[in-house]
C-alpha cells in the first residue's frame, strides 16, 4: 500500500513537471490521474487496499472539515450574540477504537472541534470522558459520534 502510495505521488510530480504550473489544483489532478492509472494498471493484482483507503481518507477529510466548519459557526454565533446558548456537559463516550494509534486520533478529532474537549481516558482504555460545549441530549451526542467522525475514522484506518 505504502508503494502505490509513493508511486501515486511519484506520478503527481510528474505531471506538475510536465505541466510546468505549480498550483495544487494542478498537483490534485495529478493525483486523481495518477490514481486511475494506478487503478486500471493492478486490475489484477491481489492487494487493492489502496484504491479502497483513499477515498475512505478523502470522504473522512471533508467530513471533518465541515463538522469543524458547523462547530465554529455555533461557537462564533453565541460568543457574538448577547444572549448565551451553552449547555455543558461531561459525557461518558464508549469507543470502538482499540489500538494506541486509533485512541489517540479520536481524541485528537474530538479535542479539535470547537466545544469539545477530552478530560481523561478510562483505565481500560475503552471509555472517553468528553466535556461538550452545547449538550442537548448525551445519547444522541454519542450516538452522533460514534456514526460520525468514529465511524468514518475506523473505515480509513483500518
Amino acid at each position: 500500500m505504502i508503494k502505490q502510495f509513493l508511486m501515486n505521488l511519484l506520478l503527481s510530480f510528474i505531471w506538475v513537471a510536465l505541466t510546468g504550473s505549480m498550483y495544487y489544483t494542478n498537483f490534485l489532478f495529478g493525483f486523481l490521474l495518477g490514481f486511475a492509472i494506478l487503478w486500471i494498471m493492478s486490475r489484477n493484482d491481489g492487494d487493492r487496499r489502496y484504491f479502497y483507503k483513499v477515498p475512505r481518507i478523502v470522504s473522512f477529510v471533508f467530513y471533518f472539515l465541515f463538522q469543524m466548519i458547523k462547530a465554529n459557526i455555533q461557537v462564533a454565533y453565541d460568543v457574538m450574540t448577547p444572549r448565551y446558548f451553552m449547555r455543558p456537559g461531561v459525557v461518558r463516550y464508549p469507543m470502538n477504537a482499540r489500538t494506541e494509534m486509533e485512541i489517540n486520533l479520536l481524541s485528537m478529532m474530538i479535542s479539535l472541534t470547537p466545544g469539545t474537549l477530552i478530560l481523561d481516558i478510562s483505565e481500560d482504555r475503552k471509555t472517553l470522558y468528553i466535556h461538550v460545549m452545547y449538550l442537548d441530549d448525551p445519547k444522541k451526542f454519542v450516538q452522533e459520534t460514534k456514526t460520525g467522525l468514529e465511524r468514518r475514522l475506523l473505515e480509513a484506518l483500518r
